[in-house]
């Protein structure tokens, strides 16, 4: 029988294609199969480990060392009780892969070191791994199913190929469902009410309408429209969230219903799929995602360049929108893939990137403004 330990390895990482990925392990010892991404941002893996569209991947992180500012506490929080350095209140990948993770991280807001909160959070890790290679591996071939394996002694090597082998696949998976609140919670004390309908949110989201005077009512995926609009909300936001959106039937059924309904909708990452699904739009997988906090995005509007935050693998297509009343607002600067449309005649927009950032750029916060002017709220943000 193969073992990692035969060759003094502790952890590793096998991919769909056969490939194999021998190093040490960190974080929390088992098996874990998920998706295996990667991202390009250099800084913010405590908000990227946490963010909730991570959910049953791999994330691989490009930048050679993670874990230098170590990791702060859950209850370090914002004046509406949120985390200041997380995404949601768990971590959300299913393993991480790193080149190297550091072990004496230096931060004054630093509690722990990154392979102390994997262990905590029951996710394994693998450092010592050629990322470069990994990345190129993915660039070429797409996104693959992989399981990543830490042990204290020996990792079997033939029984992750059987879990492998047996494993369903990441699009198959109602990931939506997982992450979503399951009920509903109200952030804020505006008059000025959003009912933010929960596929996977950022924390970073509902900071972003709480910092415009806004009442926050988070409500799970699949509320029927009849309870939304029981709220008597000023606008809905669709929000970000894992997996294939094809998948998210019910929430499709009811975007449908409240965009009839004329009420300002905005739309994010996961969001704008949904948007465009419930108009008749179609979506597709892409072949490795954008997924870092570097993303170039055009306004066709304006000719103005945004660098964005992104974490998505699935992409909007724009031939499918005729007839949908959804124009093409923003595009990729790199692949030209959809990146926001609007609505021509409705209160509605929706963008593929995230402008709440966290971690990232804020080059496009004014999204936020946008949606606010559309509801006739006077933004208050700074």
């Amino acid at each position: 029988m193969l073992t990692a330990s035969d060759r003094g390895y502790s952890a590793a990482l096998l991919l769909e294609d056969g490939t194999l990925f021998l190093g040490r392990g960190f974080g929390y010892p088992t098996q874990k199969v998920g998706e295996v991404v990667f991202t390009t941002g250099m800084v913010g893996y405590t908000e990227s480990i946490t963010d909730p569209s991570y959910r049953g991947q791999i994330l691989t992180f490009t930048y050679p060392l993670i874990g230098n500012y170590g990791v702060p506490l859950y209850t370090d929080v914002d004046e509406h009780n949120i985390p200041l350095n997380f995404e949601s209140d768990r971590a959300q990948v299913s393993g991480v892969v790193v080149s190297e993770a550091c072990k004496a991280p230096s931060h004054w807001r630093s509690k722990k070191s990154l392979n102390e909160w994997l262990y905590e959070e029951g996710v394994p890790g693998i450092e010592g791994v050629d990322t470069r290679e990994l990345t190129k591996r993915l660039r070429v071939h797409g996104v693959m199913m992989g399981v990543i394996a830490v042990s204290e002694d020996e990792v079997d090597i033939e029984d992750m190929k059987r879990r492998l082998a047996k494993a369903e696949r990441y699009g198959e998976q109602d990931f939506v469902s997982m992450v979503s609140i399951k009920e509903p919670k109200i952030y804020g004390e505006g008059e000025e009410k959003v009912v933010l309908i929960d596929c996977g949110v950022k924390y970073g989201i509902i900071r972003e309408l709480l910092k415009r005077g806004l009442k926050v009512i988070r409500v799970p995926y699949n509320t029927p429209a009849s309870e939304i609009l029981e709220y008597n909300p000023k606008g809905i936001l669709v929000s970000n969230g894992p997996g294939d959106p094809k998948i998210c039937v019910k929430t499709i059924q009811t975007v449908r219903s409240l965009i009839d309904e004329g009420i300002p909708m905005l739309g994010i990452c996961l969001g704008v799929q949904i948007i465009a699904l419930s108009l008749g739009g179609d979506t597709y997988k892409l072949k490795y995602g954008h997924r870092g906090q570097n993303k170039p995005c055009l306004d066709l509007k304006t000719e103005r360049n945004y660098i964005t935050s992104q974490n998505h693998g699935y992409a909007v297509d724009p031939n499918s929108l005729k007839g949908s009343g959804l124009e093409v607002w923003m595009i990729n600067a790199d692949d030209k893939t959809v990146e926001g449309v609007y609505h021509e005649s409705k209160p509605l927009l929706a963008v593929q990137y995230h402008p709440e950032a966290s971690p990232g750029p804020y080059d496009t916060t004014f999204i936020f403004d946008l949606f606010a002017e559309k509801m006739e709220v006077k933004s208050r943000a700074a």
